[in-house]
């Protein structure tokens, strides 16, 4: 009866003794990870048979007796260091973005100075045409009140165009004023080929002034 129960204990001491030593191996593996103690070398070919690199040591002295809080600095060391990493990439986002914006502002600047450009200059030429109108109607109301024969004289060393915008004007007046056209009569006082090609102008033409 004895002998038959020495197997099973035996049996149960050295299951006993795998879990304490594999107790011990993982314990020794975690406190490893953890950087308490230093193991790799110890590990080295099981580490080497799952693909793990065990080249890579501590920078720090194991026997130091700071050991552990000369790790905990480095961690944060290290996690300063990534902060910085990012921040300087995020400087360098905004200032990209900066310049982007630079270049926009720049370019709107450039468009509304160009705009102010087209908007003077239109500006100029309806000065320009509202000096020509004024100009013209000036000399229609003095041609108007001349000799017919002096006004067409006058008229015919004008361009055609110009002659073209005095008829229309002294039109325009006898319509607004409700009297009678001298148009008709000053061109029949003028060479008759001068008049045609006159009329014929007229007749094909938009009006030069409103």
């Amino acid at each position: 009866m004895a002998s038959f129960g020495r197997p099973r204990v035996l049996g149960r001491i050295v299951v006993m003794l795998i879990l304490i030593l594999a107790l011990v191996v993982g314990g020794l593996i975690w406190f490893d990870f953890l950087g308490l103690v230093d193991a790799k070398a110890v590990f080295a070919p099981a580490y080497r048979l799952v693909g793990i690199d065990t080249a890579e040591r501590s920078p720090f002295d194991p026997d130091s007796p700071t050991l552990l809080d000369d790790e905990r600095l480095g961690k944060q060391l290290a996690t300063l260091e990534a902060g910085r990493q990012e921040l300087a990439a995020l400087a360098s986002s905004l200032d990209s973005r900066e310049a982007e914006l630079q270049a926009l502002a720049e370019d709107l600047a450039d468009r509304e100075a160009a705009l102010a450009d087209r908007e003077k200059s239109f500006n100029s030429s309806l000065e320009a045409f509202d000096n020509r109108k004024a100009n013209v109607e000036q000399n229609a109301r003095y041609l108007t009140g001349m000799r017919p024969a002096d006004a067409v004289e006058i008229l015919g060393s004008m361009d055609d165009q110009l002659v073209i915008d005095v008829l229309r004007m002294v039109e325009d007046i006898a319509r607004r004023e409700g009297t009678d056209s001298i148009v008709a009569y000053w061109l029949s006082l003028m060479p008759a080929d001068r008049a045609a090609a006159l009329q014929r102008k007229m007749a094909e033409k938009p009006a030069a002034l409103p």
